[in-house]
């Protein structure tokens, strides 16, 4: 069986580490596939390009790192800049325009406005990193939102349940009114 592989690029302190450990336990955990998380981020971990990598698959991993993403999320520039030329010919690219003007590339781009749509509509952008993870399911179906929800319900802190749910919601929609 094929592997999914997915790198998340962002600024340091937007969630993307976090993010991708949410989807890898989701898969894993509630789903029963496997999966590999890593990241990657320079001495700057707040402000500079941090990258995720996940790898899911519903056979045996051999290779910690994706080399070509079938899916690539960008969320900041300098990241886009770096680690775009890992994404697959065909592949799923989704970007936040705020942060991220993308360049001619061979694949399906989805430009969402995430974050904007998260101050809009919670007032907080704290739970940025989680509607970005809710864009990818809502485009990819790349695991159920159950999975995700239960991943949130478990590692967080009860005071921010609903609102991490909200953010999960409303990416859902973003992404799969895009896909």
């Amino acid at each position: 069986m094929e592997s999914t592989g997915i790198v998340f690029t962002a600024s340091g302190g937007q969630g993307v580490i976090t993010t991708a450990i949410i989807l890898a336990r989701a898969a894993t955990i509630f789903e029963g596939k496997n999966a590999i998380q890593s990241q990657s981020y320079g001495a700057a971990a707040r402000g500079g390009a941090t990258r995720a990598d996940i790898l899911i698959s519903d056979g045996n991993l051999y290779y910690p790192k994706v080399e070509s993403a079938d899916v690539f999320v960008a969320l900041m520039q300098e990241g886009y800049n770096k680690y775009a030329h890992l994404i697959r010919p065909g592949g799923l690219m989704i970007v936040d325009p705020r942060y991220v003007k993308p360049g001619n590339i061979n694949a399906k781009i989805l430009e969402l406005p995430m974050y904007d749509t998260v101050v809009k509509e919670i007032g907080k952008p704290i739970v940025y990193s989680v509607c970005v993870l809710g864009a990818l399911i809502g485009a990819t179906g790349i695991c159920k939102p159950e999975s995700a929800i239960s991943v949130i319900q478990d590692a967080m802190p009860p005071a921010f349940f609903d609102m991490n749910k909200k953010a999960l919601e409303i990416g859902i929609t973003l992404g799969k009114e895009a896909a």
